[in-house]
């Protein structure tokens, strides 16, 4: 039987807040909830969210300004089902470690690290030949595979954005959780660094979506034939995204 979400006490009196985070018990597992607010929210918005220095699994509440912790804590409890579903279902998180497997334009690949000649990293035979410390393995991996995603996006901005014949602004790349891409209205590109690990249609598909917002700032007819002009595949492509996209933010 499920459990009603509870802080965990500090004391059977007092339950533990930690600023604007809550420490949760459902069905005996520790949950860790984070409400924040936004004056755009309209209505209480609940999401998985994992925390990127210990990799534990938690939600994200997102609360409008007239509702309180309170109206956020019995949202949660009424979809405390959905929550359980949710985080049991989730791929395991994959640490770029030595041996661990991870998608490389879609295929995969074993990370090797070696002392040898150490900043070099190679790819070889499905595999990733990391030179570095052991200790700086992980923050190798991860600013190579950026510098990967970074080369590669450029050259297929610049090409897109020359057959419809229009300019982009600064490119940058990072690690967005909602966001695969955006185009702002001045020109200026933002992409996942994470794209470089689908399969290349994927990555190549987002940028024709951000580079066709250059000329259509809407998702129109007119957009998507734009899009359908620079890429192939699109609803496929956008079906790849919505089933597997989650997974690529749970690898490093």
């Amino acid at each position: 039987m499920l459990s009603s979400f509870l802080y965990l006490p500090l004391t059977e009196a007092m339950p533990r807040i930690l600023s604007k985070e809550a420490i949760l018990d459902l069905g005996g597992r520790k949950v860790g909830v984070s409400f924040v607010r936004n004056r755009m929210a309209r209505r209480i918005i609940m999401r998985l969210h994992q925390d990127p220095k210990s990799g534990e699994d938690g939600i994200v509440v997102t609360l409008p300004i007239h509702s309180s912790f309170q109206e956020g804590l019995n949202f949660v409890n009424e979809k405390s089902v959905w929550v359980l579903k949710r985080l049991e279902s989730l791929t395991p998180r994959v640490i770029f470690a030595d041996g661990a497997v991870v998608p490389l334009r879609g295929v995969e690949h074993i990370i090797r690290h070696t002392s040898v000649r150490r900043g070099l990293v190679k790819v070889e035979n499905k595999q990733v030949f990391v030179s570095c410390g052991a200790e700086h393995l992980e923050r190798r991996v991860r600013d190579w595979l950026k510098g990967e995603a970074r080369d590669c996006i450029k050259i297929k901005v610049l090409e897109k954005a020359a057959v419809l014949g229009c300019k982009p602004g600064r490119i940058s790349i990072r690690d967005t959780k909602s966001r695969w891409g955006s185009c702002s209205f001045s020109g200026n590109l933002s992409f996942s660094w994470r794209l470089v690990m689908a399969p290349e249609i994927i990555l190549d598909y987002v940028v024709a979506h951000e580079v066709s917002h250059l000329v259509e700032h809407n998702h129109g007819p007119e957009f998507w034939n734009l899009v359908e002009c620079l890429t192939e595949d699109v609803a496929a492509s956008r079906d790849w995204l919505k089933k597997y996209g989650e997974e690529l933010h749970r690898i490093g």
